[in-house]
């Protein structure tokens, strides 16, 4: 079988972390490496966060690129009520041994994709900044990427951060309009579809009986995402966007997808970063990407449990 090649573009982030951690879990994918973004929590505490769970998973050898520390122009937004003010919720990890790359995050995206064109995946689970600054610099990776999959935006579904905005997509909306309307093979996952996807207590309880630091983080980790769904949300659990996003490289078949024209309102108010879909092909532009709007959420989730029982037991 031959694996995927993925460069993670990530803001680590609870459930940015849990998806390196079903990245190194998944056989069918080759981590080439992490991009770190700004948003769920600065770029450098993400960074740090980033280099924590590859070596919590004895995974150090990968290489970890410190990109963009500000929105294109938005002001910058992070999220420790959400994820803490650490990244990382409750969990405690060691500083890391290991340090990122000289080269910036942008830099080595042009890099990797340029070296090997046609070959290289690139899943994007922040907010876009680091991708349109790539494209800026060096168009030509839009031709040369093989694919990419995005988490961000709420197509028919309500924004977590504003009433319309996703939080990806409002961080920085600019640069998500650039990325989305780049010609990049783009597959967006939107709230519509990982909102549906909520890791339950039931689930951590499955994982917590094998005694792993894998579990003990993923516990202390989602504890406080858990926490911050039931007050604000009113969800019984966590929804772990990222994962579901990262699986789709892997295994499409757990969502319906449809061919759309899809669009970032730039126009300041309530609407700023909303997504928005051309369904009834309204403004008669053609399709810009793929997007998924059904999904069978059990069957991510076993797929997640599954990997995470065996990556835990490989690290106990």
């Amino acid at each position: 079988m031959e694996k995927k090649r993925i460069i993670l573009d990530t803001d680590p982030g609870i459930d940015d972390s849990l998806a390196i951690l079903l990245a190194l879990a998944s056989p069918e994918i080759s981590l080439e490496g992490l991009s770190v973004v700004h948003g769920n929590s600065s770029t450098q505490q993400g960074t740090i966060n980033a280099l924590s769970v590859l070596e919590l998973a004895k995974a150090g050898y990968i290489p970890v690129y410190q990109g963009c520390d500000l929105p294109l122009v938005q002001p910058s937004l992070l999220a420790p009520e959400t994820h803490g003010e650490q990244g990382i919720g409750y969990a405690k990890l060691s500083a890391p041994l290991g340090q990122p790359k000289v080269q910036k995050g942008s830099d080595y995206l042009i890099e990797k994709i340029m070296s090997s064109p046609g070959e290289i995946t690139l899943v994007a689970i922040g907010p876009l900044t680091n991708i349109a600054l790539a494209i800026r610099q060096e168009p030509r990776i839009v031709e040369n990427v093989k694919e990419v999959f995005i988490m961000g935006g709420a197509i028919r579904h309500e924004g977590n951060t504003t009433p319309l905005a996703e939080f990806n997509t409002y961080v920085d909306p600019h640069a998500a309009q650039i990325v989305f309307h780049s010609g990049m093979p783009i597959t967006l996952t939107p709230l519509d579809v990982t909102y549906q996807c909520i890791f339950l207590k039931d689930d951590l309880n499955r994982l917590l009986k094998i005694d792993s630091p894998i579990t003990k983080f993923i516990a202390d980790a989602t504890h406080f995402y858990m926490e911050f769904h039931d007050e604000y949300q009113s969800i019984e659990g966590c929804v772990i966007n990222d994962p579901m996003t990262l699986a789709l490289t892997f295994m499409p078949e757990i969502c319906d997808y449809q061919e759309l024209y899809v669009d970032v309102d730039l126009s300041g108010g309530v609407s700023m970063g909303n997504t928005f879909a051309d369904f009834y092909k309204m403004t008669k532009k053609p399709a810009n990407m793929k997007v998924a709007l059904g999904v069978r959420p059990r069957d991510f989730m076993e797929l997640f449990l599954e990997r995470m029982e065996k990556l835990a037991k490989s690290v106990s």
